[in-house]
């Protein structure tokens, strides 16, 4: 019977070509620009790190001074930057089962080659859990232990498209690199590894999207090596010569714990940790914030509210385009009344009639859906070409394919509805007396 129903959609296709043209354009219009702006905010919302996100915390502490401060405020105001002395205790402490403290820095690095040019690169500070905690894959070697990081050892990690640059793809372990003026021996090359949302760089002062880093130092090395931090903020006048003990913050702190369970008593840790430093004069304010990876990304209002707004919009764009369906589906449905009439009349039965329409509305959602993804990917292509920090990564996943045919044929099935119940409610008696 679904084939006889198809036989039948595509006989009334080719009678009402132009109907049918009109009910397609308009469907594919509303799911390419619905599916384009979708494909964005997937791009910008989604989980870095799924596999670990509900375990991975970072720890937001608040050391400004009483001035100013309403009790119960629950966000500290710098995010999850915190002073030099408290993230090195936190790291002591050894609460959690990994746990790493980081800067971002840019590091001018200098080509053993000759006659090539120092340049600026990317560069995080960080401590040794770092590479383990965010599941960063390691082409060549490995990171470097927490004894390098005791030591203040000159050692890195280099991505992979600095190690194509710089040693031609090769196994660089072992290498020598010219960092700021200091050499640094190469431990370990990473595949390509660059979480969207980067999100340890969020309040750092680095980019929330695009490329990944290139350099990884240890924190105590590259400080020693007078490398400074892109984000410091100051509640008092302070030497920023010496960050580590000024009244500054400009270094975060991410912990994975065991079990997503665990965050209860970390959070009870933190907080008795900071009651300890209001106890020694150091802090005034108690209020502690333990975010896991995802609530942080949406406390720091990573995604732009333009991403949702335009999401927004393009799919009330997609509701007038199923409204016009729904009228040029009427309008099909009238002028075959008496199509209808006789078919009632030869024992097609409601429901029959109501099936039938609904086929040709499927058929209808799916043809929107072809001409859809052709107005996706030329919006994506668009998109592409803005100069914003995301717009590279900007491409149709097979998730985001398949999307557009399951809401092309759920918008085509509501748009036929109407139709379709107008449609098996015909009467034949009067169709008939008019053929």
């Amino acid at each position: 019977m679904f084939g006889y129903y198809l036989d039948l959609a595509i006989r009334s296709f080719k009678r009402n070509r132009v109907l049918t043209a009109l009910m397609v354009l308009a469907l594919g219009l509303g799911i390419g620009a619905s599916i384009t702006t979708l494909t964005v905010l997937k791009l910008l919302s989604g989980d870095p790190l799924p596999q670990k996100s509900a375990r991975l915390f970072t720890a937001e502490i608040d050391p400004l001074p009483a001035q100013g401060y309403v009790p119960g405020q629950t966000k500290p105001p710098w995010g999850n930057l915190m002073p030099y002395t408290d993230a090195m205790n936190l790291l002591r402490a050894h609460r959690a089962e990994r746990q790493a403290a980081m800067a971002l820095t840019q590091a001018k690095v200098t080509p053993a080659r000759a006659g090539e040019h120092p340049f600026f690169s990317d560069a995080v500070m960080t401590t040794a859990d770092f590479f383990a905690m965010f599941d960063a894959p390691f082409e060549y070697g490995s990171g470097w232990n927490a004894q390098s990081d005791d030591d203040s050892a000159r050692v890195a990690v280099i991505a992979g498209f600095l190690n194509d640059k710089l040693f031609g793809g090769k196994n660089s372990v072992g290498q020598v690199i010219r960092i700021n003026d200091h050499d640094y021996r190469v431990v370990g090359v990473l595949k390509d590894w660059s979480p969207q949302p980067r999100f340890y760089a969020v309040d750092l002062g680095g980019r929330s999207y695009g490329n990944g880093d290139a350099v990884f130092l240890p924190l105590k090395s590259a400080r020693a090596d007078d490398m400074d931090p892109q984000n410091v903020s100051c509640w008092q006048t302070a030497d920023i010569q010496h960050l580590e003990t000024a009244p500054c913050v400009f270094v975060s702190v991410w912990v994975e714990l065991k079990h997503a369970s665990d965050a209860a008593a970390y959070q009870t840790f933190l907080s008795n940790y900071v009651q300890q430093q209001i106890s020694l004069g150091r802090f005034q304010r108690p209020e502690v914030v333990f975010p896991n990876l995802m609530k942080f990304l949406a406390l720091e209002q990573v995604v732009p509210d333009d991403a949702r707004l335009q999401t927004n919009l393009a799919f009330g764009f997609l509701l007038i385009c199923i409204v016009n369906t729904v009228g040029l589906l009427l309008a099909k449905c009238l002028r075959r009344s008496r199509e209808i009439g006789v078919r009632r009349a030869l024992g097609a039965t409601r429901r029959a009639i109501f099936a039938q329409f609904m086929v040709e509305s499927g058929m209808v959602g799916i043809a929107g859906g072809v001409l859809g993804l052709v107005f996706a990917e030329l919006g994506l292509w668009a998109i592409r070409h803005q100069p914003a920090q995301y717009a590279h990564l900007a491409h149709l996943d097979v998730s985001m394919f398949f999307a557009t045919f399951v809401i092309a044929l759920i918008a085509s099935l509501i748009a036929g509805l109407l139709p379709a119940w107008r449609a098996c409610v015909v009467a034949p008696a009067p169709q008939l007396k008019s053929v």
